[in-house]
């Protein structure tokens, strides 16, 4: 009587023919992509011109925490208030114009609450569009 051996188990995956597939699917996409054309958009056309926007009214914290204002819809004149009297200031300006902007221009080295007492005085005033100047950086 011969003996046999058992069989062993084979534990390892083919992959070829998976390989082969993605190779064929690769393919088709790299020759449909070039013939798929992107969406054109058709822009709706506008009468006349859009209006400028309104200048704003710029307020200027310095680091030793002087506030100084520029009212940009009326030249370029600095005038320097205080923290108190300044909601009076931009409402006085915003009667003319009640939607013009107001925005804040920190020095890099103002301490972050002064911008805050600033931005809250701005809000007790009920100023609505409030924001904040950035200079954008070089290269």
């Amino acid at each position: 009587m011969e003996q046999r051996r058992p069989r062993r188990l084979n534990a390892q995956i083919n992959v070829v023919p998976y390989i082969d597939v993605m190779l064929v699917l690769l393919v088709i996409f790299m020759i449909t992509a070039p013939l798929i054309n992107p969406g054109n958009i058709d822009l709706p056309s506008i009468g006349k011109a859009l209006a400028q926007p309104e200048q704003p009214i710029e307020v200027d914290v310095h680091k030793d925490g002087r506030l100084t204002v520029i009212d940009r819809s009326q030249g370029a004149a600095e005038t320097e208030v205080t923290r108190a009297d300044l909601g009076a200031w931009v409402r006085e300006r915003q009667a003319r114009q009640p939607d013009q902007p107001v925005v804040i221009a920190g020095d890099r080295n103002v301490k972050y609450d002064l911008i805050l007492q600033v931005m809250d005085v701005l809000q007790q005033a009920q100023v609505k569009r409030i924001g904040l100047l950035a200079k954008p950086r070089q290269g």
